[in-house]
């Protein structure tokens, strides 16, 4: 059976093919695993653990929340882009919204956490780390190999609270070493950066083979490009001689492209050749 929600443009990564099915979008992860879809209700995750949270109609000031505290406003379940429609705004502005939810808005660390789970029991961890450097606050690129320990301890308490007898890949995302979102399926994007070992012990695991945890990843850096951007060939050709891949992104709305990278600096380059813009 093929992996379900593979972009044609990324097949190639994904091999070996497991004998089962194996979601990678969150559509058919929620779809093929109904026991655990309860992963995508953000309003229960924040309330989960101990945010201040309640659906768009709950007063924030009736929980306590000063009137000029910044909160976060989300869909609840959003399976088409997961953080779309997302923003910050005053406590006493949040809007009559069906469907969305709001929450104290954190600060720190955006991080997301790969885990590979057997039984419910987490098994290996890859993290990556986002910059400082946002876009409506998006990172502008992310760490991969990111070393977290901190991290880890409060992880696997949430997997062994939340994933009970499940078994494959699943993805948190924390800011401040608190939760925002999590899925049942990894972070794609980075998987190139995961070393050769990543997709075929995930594949074992999920087709109830001998599985090891692979090793540590090597790592590197994912960019995304926002705004305007110069695609053209010749720029492509220059960004590839300069050891960085550009995947042109037209799903993802306000994102022209992503960048891979192996060298932080070589992301930085690309960045500016290809919008004329400097990060810090």
């Amino acid at each position: 059976m093929p992996f379900i929600g593979v972009l044609p443009e990324r097949k190639p990564l994904f091999k070996p093919e497991p004998r089962c099915d194996l979601p990678v979008s969150d559509a058919a992860a929620w779809r093929l695993n109904p026991a655990h879809r309860h992963i995508y209700d953000k309003l229960r995750l924040a309330l989960d653990a101990g945010l201040t949270a309640a659906p768009c109609g709950v007063s924030p000031m009736d929980l306590g929340m000063a009137e000029d505290a910044e909160v976060f406003v989300k869909p609840i379940t959003n399976l088409a882009g997961m953080g779309l429609s997302a923003r910050s705004v005053r406590a006493d502005q949040v809007p009559m919204e069906p469907g969305s939810y709001w929450s104290e808005r954190l600060t720190g660390t955006h991080s997301s956490s790969d885990c590979l789970v057997q039984g419910g029991e987490p098994q290996w961890f890859a993290h990556t780390r986002g910059s400082d450097e946002k876009d409506a606050s998006r990172p502008i690129y992310w760490e991969i190999g990111a070393d977290l320990p901190d991290a880890e301890e409060w992880l696997s308490a949430w997997v062994r609270r939340n994933l009970a007898g499940y078994t494959g890949l699943c993805n948190i995302e924390l800011i401040g070493g608190r939760p925002i979102e999590a899925h049942l399926r990894g972070s794609n994007g980075f998987f190139d950066f995961y070393g050769s070992a990543f997709i075929p012990a995930w594949v074992a695991l999920v087709d109830g083979e001998e599985f090891s945890p692979p090793p540590p990843i090597p790592g590197g850096y994912v960019f995304s490009v926002f705004g305007d951007a110069d695609l053209s060939e010749e720029k492509l050709d220059s960004a590839e001689s300069m050891g960085v891949k550009v995947q042109p992104d037209p799903s993802t709305p306000g994102r022209a492209a992503i960048l891979r990278c192996r060298e932080r600096e070589a992301g930085f380059d690309v960045y500016r050749l290809l919008t004329g813009r400097t990060l810090a």
